[in-house]
């Protein structure tokens, strides 16, 4: 009987133990290098050299580009999370409701979500040309302006269109999320909130949001890794052209470890960006959990 129930209590860290291996070997121990590198010194051609502290860290964020660098990477997480999770909610709700072809439409908004990002950023990047996009000539054919407009006349511009590209791609992820926790809720609840005479907005705050927030904060937490670390769209469009006004975090440490030969800075940013998005992610979950408790 002892064996048995010594058995029965290691059985599920051996069940565990070969995807606790993986993590160790391709996450734990890839970020354990990566915080080593970044005390140490490390030349162009990637030969890791001694001990030098915060050297890397002081070279970085004293950089003449980080502070740029860092506001377009909050306008860029922030504008792209917070309005692809609003769309992608209310895009969730419309394709919630019975109407006739939602299978097809369900498909037609994954397609954004399924195409490679490189192909997107691409697209996107033809479409917007001043010469011979695909924008300027629909607009000119419909009538609707009578000379070619310059989409791309200013860094600010091209960062926004950047942010919309974003946008674009991500709402699919979001909807899917969100759908998935709307289809799990019992429609008891509607048929209850109805006879107590709760009309649609405080159906949908009372039973809607309370209901569909573990599935809101697993694609928020998500979010906000996959967009702070997106690489293709902005180096795509402009490789974070002019002079760094339009590079976020993830291109701008790639352009100093590939382009600049700055590997050891560019290290000490990789490890700034994770703890950044350990931060947030903690803090969101944290003020999550604590609004579902008061609920």
């Amino acid at each position: 009987m002892n064996g048995i129930r010594v058995r029965y209590k290691w059985e599920p860290y051996l069940w565990l133990l070969p995807s606790l291996l993986l993590m160790t070997v391709f996450v734990v121990f890839p970020i354990c290098i990566v915080f080593k590198l970044s005390f140490s010194e490390i030349s162009k051609a990637g030969v890791v050299g001694k001990f030098i502290g915060f050297e890397n860290f002081r070279s970085a964020v004293t950089d003449k580009a980080f502070g740029v660098v860092m506001r377009n990477t909050a306008i860029w997480v922030v504008s792209v999370v917070g309005i692809s999770t609003l769309l992608g909610f209310v895009l969730a709700m419309v394709l919630n409701c019975q109407f006739r072809g939602r299978k097809i439409a369900r498909s037609i908004v994954v397609f954004p979500w399924a195409t490679s990002l490189v192909i997107q950023a691409s697209v996107w990047n033809y479409i917007i040309k001043f010469e011979y996009g695909n924008l300027n000539n629909v607009l000119l054919n419909l009538g609707v302006i009578k000379n070619a407009i310059n989409w791309r006349a200013s860094y600010q511009i091209e960062f926004a269109w950047e942010c919309g590209v974003g946008i674009f791609v991500t709402v699919p992820f979001v909807m899917f999320c969100v759908l998935a926790g709307l289809q799990s809720i019992d429609g008891a609840f509607y048929e209850a909130a109805t006879v107590d005479g709760a009309g649609f907005w405080k159906r949908l705050r009372r039973v809607t949001l309370p209901l569909v927030r573990p599935s809101l904060t697993v694609s928020t937490v998500l979010n906000i890794i996959y967009v702070f670390n997106s690489f293709p769209i902005i180096y795509t469009i402009t490789k974070g052209a002019p002079a760094n006004k339009t590079d976020t975090m993830v291109t701008f440490l790639y352009m100093r470890a590939f382009y600049d030969q700055q590997k050891g800075p560019a290290t000490a940013l990789s490890v700034i960006g994770f703890a950044i998005l350990c931060a947030v992610a903690g803090v969101y979950m944290m003020l999550t959990m604590r609004g579902e408790e008061d609920l």
